[in-house]
């Protein structure tokens, strides 16, 4: 198995199509790094929790690299080093300096009852982040109470040889030819909050039951996802309809929410590293007031169209494609550090209001329930998109986690208070001291 194992293990690792981008854009307002959070119901054991991830690590050998500036582009690089836990300390999803290639492109952090896994968005995206960070759990029990599970679930067996899929970049192996791109996006509204210093990341969670938000989205006729998704475009909407500016400009204003989409649903990939695209459903109050029912219709109207292969295959390709464009290659790694962020600021953020993604249900081994209390994860900080929100459901209950580089709550309570309303009681945690 070892000798196996090692034949899995590469000296380096090219990032995938997303990495390239993370890597180029990070900054410390903007650090493409989120995070996982789990409760557990007695307070973490931090010797324990150490052994744990080195007793897993040797299973992840492509998040056990460092990164390294190449000529042309960043790439990463294997080591036998071992990252160490560390007790929480400062604020949320801080930039990961990784220049130096000492660093790893995660970090595991604990405080009292919780654990949480930091990932640059660089190394995966949300399926990667849970799959380590459900095996860590498992493990840690393993070795904290002796729980040997029957059912790892989505889990890594750190028995198991590594399958070269699952540091594939399949961007690039589902990657088509003569696609054409697909369309360019539109000036939107941008929330006018004034920003936190830079490193301060504001989190809040509210908590609700899954049961009765599921029956009334089901009543509506859409998903979970979509019911939710109505709420937070209703709550905009309500914001922007109350802001002391002309008539004429709330009725120009155009709201999109960028929503990342998982694309192993669509493809049969295996990989934990980054394999999403991200689409962005809107509504124009240039064509007036939107009732719930309307924004619902217009939502599953707008995932309708574009939630299928053929119009996903336009975003791979077009992303594929601009990192293969010879002049984009030949520029040196240190000239694209200095365009690439403004690019995406104006062709990335600016095309969405906000953000909202779904990373369903998350489970654990039965036996590990009663030690599990629950999962919350958290957007990546950013300027432009100043308030994001991740939505995560374990244990029939919730997390309707907001990340947010900005003071102010207004938007949040209107969303919060439009559940209540809906007769469902929410609990809020926040990080604000």
């Amino acid at each position: 198995m070892m000798m196996e194992e090692k034949n899995h293990k590469k000296n380096f690792y090219s990032l995938d199509n997303a990495g390239v981008l993370y890597t180029a854009i990070a900054s410390s307002r903007m650090t493409t790094v989120y995070r996982m959070t789990v409760e557990l119901s007695e307070t973490v054991d931090p010797a324990t929790l150490q052994k744990a991830l080195e007793q897993i690590i040797h299973r992840f050998p492509y998040f056990q690299v460092t990164l390294k500036r190449g000529f042309f582009w960043y790439y990463y690089e294997h080591t036998e080093a071992i990252p160490r836990v560390e007790e929480e300390t400062y604020y949320p999803c801080k930039t990961m300096r990784q220049r130096q290639g000492k660093t790893f492109p995660f970090r595991v952090l604990y405080y009292k009852k919780y654990i949480h896994v930091e990932f640059n968005h660089s190394i995966c995206d949300g399926s990667g982040g849970l799959a380590f960070l459900q095996t860590l759990i498992i493990e840690y029990f393993k070795l904290f109470k002796g729980i040997v599970p029957k059912d790892l679930g989505k889990a890594m067996d750190i028995d198991a040889d590594v399958d070269p899929g699952e540091f594939e970049d399949s961007f690039k192996v589902y990657y088509e030819e003569n696609v054409p791109p697909p369309p360019g996006s539109k000036k939107v509204f941008h929330f006018p909050f004034e920003l936190l210093d830079k490193g301060e990341y504001l989190l809040l969670t509210g908590f609700v039951p899954v049961a009765p938000l599921l029956a009334l989205a089901k009543s509506q006729g859409c998903t979970l996802t979509q019911f939710i998704l109505a709420l937070y475009f209703e709550s905009i909407q309500e914001y922007i309809m109350e802001l002391p500016i002309s008539e004429h400009k709330k009725h120009r204003q155009r709201i999109a929410i960028n929503v990342p989409v998982d694309l192993r649903r669509m493809f049969p990939s295996i990989t934990l590293r980054n394999f999403f695209i991200s689409l962005n459903p809107e509504i124009d109050l240039a064509l007036g007031y939107y009732t719930r029912a309307e924004i619902i219709e217009q939502i599953k109207g707008y995932m309708g169209l574009y939630m299928n292969r053929k119009h996903i295959n336009r975003y791979i390709s077009r992303n594929v494609r601009n990192e293969q464009l010879i002049f984009l290659r030949i520029i040196p790694l240190w000239v694209k550090k200095l365009f690439m962020p403004v690019v995406y600021k104006r062709y990335g953020e600016r095309g969405y209001t906000s953000g909202l993604s779904n990373l369903g249900v998350v489970t654990v081994p039965e036996e590990l329930r009663p030690y599990v209390k629950s999962f919350e994860v958290f957007p990546s900080p950013s300027a432009e998109s100043r308030l994001k929100m991740v939505t995560v459901s374990y244990d029939n209950c919730l997390a309707l986690c907001f990340g947010k580089t900005t003071g102010e709550t207004v938007i949040e309570k209107i969303f919060f208070r439009k559940i209540r309303q809906l007769g469902i009681p929410v609990k809020i945690e926040t990080n604000k001291r």
